[in-house]
Order: C-alpha cells, then structure tokens, then sequence
C-alpha cells in the first residue's frame, strides 16, 4: 500500500496528443528562427518591371541580403491591380521564405474597389516594414495650362467644372486617387481620363490631349526638367531635393494635405515573429546603407522603415483615408 501511495505521488502528468503536437511545432518553429535563412528568399513585387516599385525593391533586396546571408530573389508578377502576386504569397507557407511588396494600392485602395477581394489585406499578412515613400507630382502641359501655381490651376478647373483632363496609369492606380483626393478637398471637379500605364498617359499629356496628372515623382522629372512638363506642386508632406522651389499641396492651401505612393514588407500571416524580427532588424539596417539612399534620392523617394506593428498601424490608417476617397468619387474596379 505504501509502495502503490509512493509512486502515485511521484507518477508523471498525462499529456493530450495534441499538445504534444503543438509543443513540437513550437520547438520546431524556434529551430527555424533560429536558423533562418538558410535558403534564398522571394519578394514578390506586384507590377511590372521598370517602375518605382522594382526600384525600391531591388535596392532593398540587394542591402537585405548582405545582411542575411542569403539572396533575396525578387520576381515581378503583375496583373489584377497587384491582386495576383497578393494571392500567391497569402498562400505561401509561413516560414519567412515568400515575402510580398506592399503598396498602397494593394493594402488600401483595393479593400475599398473592389466588392471581393480574394484576400485580406490585414488578416492574410504579417507587417514587416514601411520601406520607402515616393510622392506624387501635379504636373501640367505648358502649352494647355497657363497657371503657374496649383491655385490658378484650381481656379482653372471651378471656372469651367468638368473641363479639365486629368491623365493617370489606370482606374485605381494611385494617380487617379491622388487627383480624386485634390479635388474632393479643392471642391472641383476634373475628367479622369485612365490609361494602361503611366508611358501612354504621359505621352498623351505631353502632346497636349489631356492638361495634367498627379502621378509619381519618378516618370514625371526628367519631362518637368526637360521643360515638356510643368510641376505646380508635390504632394508630400515637405518640398523634395528634386524640385526644391516647387511648394507642397499643403503649403498651397491645403494644410496636412499628404498623398505619396509607399512601399513595405509584409510576410504570409502566421510567420513566426521571430523571422519577422530578423527581416525587420535587416531592412532597417538596409535603410540606413548609402546605396540606399543613393539609389532612391534619383528617383525622389526616400527610405522609411519602421517596426512592425507602426507598419500595422500606419495600413490601418491609410485604408481609412483612401476608403473615404472611394467612395466620395465612386471608384470601383473596371
């Protein structure tokens, strides 16, 4: 009896097969991190080659993986507003090797466009980090448009409501957001005139068929510099090096007026915050290279990394803004 009274008192708790399970999973998971990477990694980028998302992405990559010890292979897989590529890494598994470019249209715009999108911009992804900010240019055609400020040209557009041509990439893209939103402020009304990318748009402009856009920095420089273009404002939050006496929307009369195109790192939801903490710590040390700095002041953008949960915060509040901008104008998915 003493002997059954012993050996129960020292007897070994019983544990479910579950819980064994995920205890293994966890020991596994902390083995990954630990270790991780040891194979490259893909970044996907939603768009097509050559615009300012491959360049930031690629300036990132190179950085990221100098640090990592591992390359960071990105692959450009455009179509469906960037909803195809956003598919492709929700699906991944969760172990830090899919990464995804996030990008305003597809973490803000879209979630309010489109009536079902086939992912989650807030469930589906793991913020890793803001990467870069590109602001966006009003620009003009000379020859169409003699106002030398945004407010002739807003005085333009109220004169004549509906008689301004405004020119962007596509229904959607961020062009056609950041007009929509210049006017929603302004009390103007303008013709969106869409575009299957930004080369046509900007040929058309700058043979006079439309009289302006409120598109990205990158495309629009070497026009206003070769003066086929006039810049009447910018709308980030300060001036840019690139067109240093050219005023911000903001300081024109609209204060705290700020549209920019951004770029970050998001992972499949459920990747271990360690991983994530990994990428993190790599791109911030990244945003601080000079190569960085180098490469992305050509195109008039500038590094902005942040921890993960200031990237969840800043999506958060950007998916309301542009939501509200939808819906005043009424913009929905072609």
């Amino acid at each position: 009896m003493l002997k059954t009274n012993f050996l129960a008192r020292f007897r070994l708790p019983s544990f479910s097969t579950a819980a064994i399970a995920a205890a293994a999973a966890l020991i596994a998971f902390n083995a990954s991190a630990q270790t991780y990477p040891n194979k490259p990694i893909r970044l996907l980028v939603p768009f097509a080659p050559g615009g300012s998302s491959e360049i930031v992405s690629r300036a990132y990559a190179a950085e990221m993986s100098k640090i990592l010890g591992q390359n960071i292979i990105v692959e450009n897989k455009p179509g469906g507003a960037g909803n195809i590529a956003m598919v492709d890494a929700k699906g991944q598994p969760a172990d830090g090797y899919t990464l995804i470019l996030g990008h305003v249209g597809t973490l803000a715009v879209n979630p309010a466009m489109f009536a079902k999108l086939p992912y989650d911009a807030v469930k589906d992804f793991a913020p890793v980090t803001l990467l870069s900010k590109v602001p966006n240019i009003v620009a003009v055609n000379p020859d169409k448009v003699a106002a030398k400020d945004l407010k002739g040209f807003i005085a333009m557009a109220k004169a004549k409501p509906g008689s301004v041509n405004y020119g962007s990439a596509g229904n959607g893209s961020s062009g056609h957001l950041a007009m929509a939103y210049l006017a929603q402020v302004a009390g103007v009304e303008m013709q969106h005139v869409p575009y299957k990318g930004t080369g046509p748009m900007l040929t058309d402009l700058i043979a006079g068929l439309t009289e302006g856009t409120f598109t990205g920095a990158p495309p629009l420089l070497p026009q206003i510099k070769a003066g086929k273009l006039r810049a009447l404002a910018v709308g980030s939050a300060k001036r840019i090096a690139a067109l240093p006496d050219v005023p911000t929307v903001a300081e024109q009369g609209f204060p705290g007026f700020e549209t920019s195109q951004w770029y970050g790192i998001l992972a499949p939801a459920g990747t271990p915050e360690a991983i994530i903490k990994k990428l993190n710590d790599a791109a911030v040390a990244a945003g601080k290279a000079p190569s960085i700095a180098e490469r992305l002041s050509a195109e008039a953008a500038e590094p902005v990394t942040t921890a993960p949960k200031e990237f969840a915060a800043f999506i958060a509040l950007e998916k309301t803004r542009w939501a509200e901008v939808v819906k005043k104008a009424n913009i929905k998915a072609d």
